[in-house]
């Protein structure tokens, strides 16, 4: 019986060393990468933060969401944006609208069309330290995430906008 215990000690032992060093080099490997890789769940259920157009190589709409977290901090205007906080850019190709234009009679409407991507940010202060608090993601309308070389530019870009957390897009109340 004693050895029984032994073993099952030990057992138990090897196994904590085991998911241990699995979960302290997921870790750090996140903390290498500071890009979020899957996609939040029910992001579309969000709240709208605002809407974006760009013109130039872009021509894109986009509607920026935020999670709960996201709109109460907007909405309280804190900073910095609280851990837990994500928001999200859908970006579709802006199209001219011909069946809108034939009801007001000429060239002036245009809609979402096909979708380019989807972006997050998402704050956590410590998997993100190195990138201000703030883990970067983009993803195809497939839902694949972008490479690290592709995200690269995330941080120094946002890093301008240090007044603001970071963030670019203000609430549109």
């Amino acid at each position: 019986m004693r050895r029984v215990a032994v073993l099952l000690v030990v057992v138990m032992a090897v196994a904590g060393f085991v998911a241990f060093t699995a979960s302290a080099s997921g870790h750090a490997d996140q903390k290498a990468a500071p890009y979020v890789t899957q996609i939040p769940a029910g992001y579309r259920d969000w709240t709208l933060v605002s809407v974006a157009h760009e013109e130039g190589n872009l021509n894109s709409l986009g509607a920026v969401l935020g999670n709960d977290v996201a709109i109460k901090a907007y909405r309280e205007k804190t900073l910095p944006y609280p851990d837990g906080t994500i928001i999200a850019a859908l970006h579709y190709k802006n199209t001219p609208s011909a069946e809108n234009d034939k009801v007001f009679g000429r060239d002036q409407s245009f809609v979402a069309g096909p979708p380019t991507n989807i972006q997050f940010m998402v704050k956590d202060s410590v998997k993100y330290a190195a990138t201000g608090g703030w883990g970067f993601g983009h993803f195809s309308p497939d839902g694949k995430p972008a490479d690290a070389a592709f995200m690269s530019p995330c941080f120094p870009c946002h890093e301008k906008v240090k007044n603001t957390d970071l963030v670019f897009t203000h609430y549109a109340p």
